[in-house]
């Protein structure tokens, strides 16, 4: 599966933002999804993951009540809807994709990824 990150750019805090996630090259249906971000001089973290029927999620303690994942297995795309950002949320943002699998969003498990889209928060 090929993914393709998009709707990063430059917000003010407190502000929103709602990134995608778009498949091609084989049904999304058959993949957990996770989000991924990596700030400079940092490791990169797992944001949050959704399962392949998207009943089951999962989000770093940093962003819940913030941020909510979401899919649409028909359209084969995946959404991060970003609320009341700071400027800590600055980084790049990535998706990714494991075969069947688990969301406990750690980044190993994950085997194709996508190019990220870079979301700068001002203070």
């Amino acid at each position: 599966v090929q993914l393709q990150a998009s709707g990063g750019g430059l917000v003010q805090t407190g502000g929103s933002l709602r990134l995608s996630c778009s498949a091609s090259g084989s049904a999304l249906g058959y993949y957990t999804i996770g989000w991924f971000r990596q700030a400079p001089g940092k490791e990169r973290e797992g944001v949050s993951c959704i399962s392949r029927s998207g009943d089951s999620t999962n989000y770093a303690a940093s962003v819940k009540g913030r941020f909510t994942i979401s899919r649409d297995n028909a359209q084969n795309i995946v959404y991060l809807q970003m609320n009341s950002l700071k400027p800590e949320d600055t980084a790049v943002y990535y998706c990714a994709a494991v075969f069947l699998g688990t969301p406990d969003c750690a980044p190993q498990n994950f085997g194709s990824w996508g190019q990220g889209t870079l979301v700068t928060v001002s203070s």
